[in-house]
């Protein structure tokens, strides 16, 4: 009875706030989490990144996830950068999604009524690690509803099925919205677009290596790095504005840039004035084209700040918004 109090209450207040939030839909960049050389959490480097999407017409930014190194966040720096990225975004046309997953529940309630108080657009969580029963994680995702009347974006990872999607989408009023990096998404997203009514909207994840083909099957969102998340979010515009050879050319360019010698996400950052000069990960930020076809020069020289730099302004610097 407690439980269903509680989540009648958070409803009410999910109805409350409806005229004012922001869509749920377009580019949703995984936000990096910056330290400084002592290895302390950089939190003007979050509410940086945040504003530099709110600058770059970016539709939504998501924190933390696995990008993010949420593994290797504490409680408290967790409850700061939550802090730090919803009070940077306030004002702002970017939507924020701030991420809850913890293998201790009492912590996913914390993060998830921390988002909701502190005015986040929505909540996402992966599940539990190692869980992989549909009645448990059924079960997970349930508890998460019932915490907050904010929209729940379930990351669907491993063996998480169409049937067990279909289902969370019945049973959970709020999980609307799926990023889905589990099988092959591309063949998935027509399924569960059906099955749903359209009502379920899916968000693309494995750097959006296929945003066109993505764009084609109706994804209603994709979730790059946020290296380029503006010149991402004009391929998007572009796209649904009925100019599709416009938005497969300036996709084609993100590609193209992803071909250059290997150059890390924090450095292109830091090139982009985004993060400050010295800004580390704890783990290594993912370079952008690895794993999904990019032309990767294994063991060459990587780029300097500068060299960067000088890349960005000769190829990318007319469609660099922010």
């Amino acid at each position: 009875m407690i439980g269903l109090g509680i989540a009648g209450l958070a409803l009410s207040n999910s109805t409350l706030r409806a005229g004012m939030a922001r869509p749920l839909r377009g580019l949703f960049p995984i936000g990096f989490t910056p330290f400084t050389p002592d290895n302390k959490i950089d939190l003007e480097g979050l509410a940086a990144q945040v504003k530099f999407c709110n600058r770059g017409g970016v539709h939504g930014f998501v924190w933390p996830q696995i990008a993010s190194g949420w593994t290797t966040l504490s409680d408290a720096e967790r409850m700061d950068g939550t802090e730090a990225i919803l009070s940077a975004g306030k004002g702002g046309k970017t939507a924020l999604v701030i991420g809850v997953q913890s293998p201790d529940m009492e912590a996913v309630t914390r993060y998830a009524r921390q988002a909701e108080k502190l005015g986040a657009d929505a909540i996402i969580s992966l599940p539990p690690a190692g869980v992989t029963d549909d009645k448990a994680l059924l079960a997970y995702y349930e508890q998460i509803g019932r915490f907050t009347g904010l929209p729940l974006f379930a990351q669907a990872v491993g063996t998480m099925s169409v049937d067990l999607l279909v289902e969370m989408f019945k049973t959970i009023p709020t999980l609307r919205y799926v990023k889905d990096e589990a099988g092959n998404p591309l063949e998935r997203v027509t399924e569960l677009r059906q099955r749903t009514g359209d009502q379920l909207k899916v968000f693309s994840g494995q750097g959006v290596a296929t945003m066109i083909t993505e764009m084609e099957r109706g994804f209603s969102g994709h979730c790059p790095y946020t290296t380029l998340a503006d010149v991402f979010a004009a391929a998007f515009d572009l796209w649904h504005a009925g100019q599709k050879r416009e938005a497969f050319d300036m996709f084609g360019r993100i590609q193209a840039f992803a071909s250059i010698t290997p150059i890390s996400s924090m450095d292109i950052l830091i090139a982009r004035g985004v993060f400050k000069p010295g800004a580390k990960a704890r783990t290594a930020p993912p370079v952008p084209g690895e794993g999904r076809g990019g032309a990767r020069a294994r063991g060459v020289r990587q780029l300097s700040i500068e060299e960067i730099r000088q890349e960005l302004d000769a190829y990318l610097k007319p469609h660099l918004k922010a």
